[in-house]
């Protein structure tokens, strides 16, 4: 199955800064929106940069691609696949609204429709609004924080997330599960009828470029018995100074020569 869909990622959502809250006291939906904002900003950093591995299982087959992504902000991200060979090369950029696809097959670069953002991402069950957490959960939901509760140690908020009125929002709402430490434990998709979807956990936590990460997140089908998608953080580096030459059009089609340090380097001012 040879499926072209839109393949971008990034995933992957980690917390707020506590900090956030200490100087002023905050209403419940206004603190909740602070945690979703910052959450994704963690998240990406100012740049990132991250290697990949998914598995794609289903109750008869199962499939294991790897890739490689950078982002920018919280609007820019490439993604190129380099396994296996038949998925090799294929690639994805965003910029800002606008997203292409380039597959080695055909030698051609595609400008995706927005509606594909919302479909299966490689025939996995997430999606790429799903992965790439911009910033449309902080523009076009409503937050409101329904509970807060000690686990293992840890403080974990609930929070949920209604689509605003006329939003481009395919799910009735989410609900977002955090821990005080910036790790999202859990997220769950409703559709317009409030009936249970998709619903993603974090599996595995640990370090990852001196910050603790989600290092293993599973997205698991509701609807269809057996069918989870597995996205397992490999290695990442938070704050990189990227050379814009890697978010062109002309770098998606022949990819310039990029290695990641062996080491993060300092945040950028």
């Amino acid at each position: 199955m040879k499926k072209v869909v839109t393949h971008c990622l990034f995933i992957y959502i980690a917390l707020f800064n506590i900090s956030v809250f200490s100087a002023t006291p905050l209403n419940q939906s206004n603190k909740a929106a602070t945690l979703v904002k910052n959450a994704i900003d963690y998240w990406r950093s100012k740049t990132s940069y991250t290697e990949v591995s998914m598995i794609v299982h289903r109750p008869d087959w199962q499939r294991t691609m790897s890739m490689r992504s950078w982002t920018r902000g919280s609007d820019d991200a490439l993604i190129i696949f380099t396994s296996p060979a038949a998925d090799a090369g294929n690639s994805t950029l965003k910029l800002d609204q606008s997203m292409w696809m380039f597959t080695p097959r055909i030698n051609q670069v595609i400008k995706l429709p927005a509606s594909m953002m919302a479909q299966s991402w490689m025939g996995s069950d997430f999606s790429y609004n799903d992965l790439a957490r911009s910033d449309q959960i902080v523009n076009h939901y409503t937050h409101t924080l329904i509970s807060t509760e000690k686990i293992a140690g840890h403080i974990v908020y609930t929070i949920e997330s209604i689509p605003n009125t006329n939003a481009p929002i395919v799910w009735g709402k989410e609900e977002i599960k955090i821990r005080d430490d910036f790790i999202l434990l859990e997220e769950k998709f409703y559709d317009q009828d409030m009936q249970l979807v998709k619903h993603m956990v974090t599996t595995q936590i640990g370090p990852l470029d001196g910050r603790e990460f989600p290092l293993i997140m599973r997205m698991s089908n509701i609807e269809k018995a057996d069918h989870w998608t597995e996205i397992k953080n490999n290695l990442a580096r938070f704050d990189l100074d990227l050379p814009s030459t890697l978010f062109t059009l002309s770098n998606l089609r022949n990819p310039r020569h990029w290695v990641a340090p062996k080491t993060a380097r300092k945040a950028i001012p």
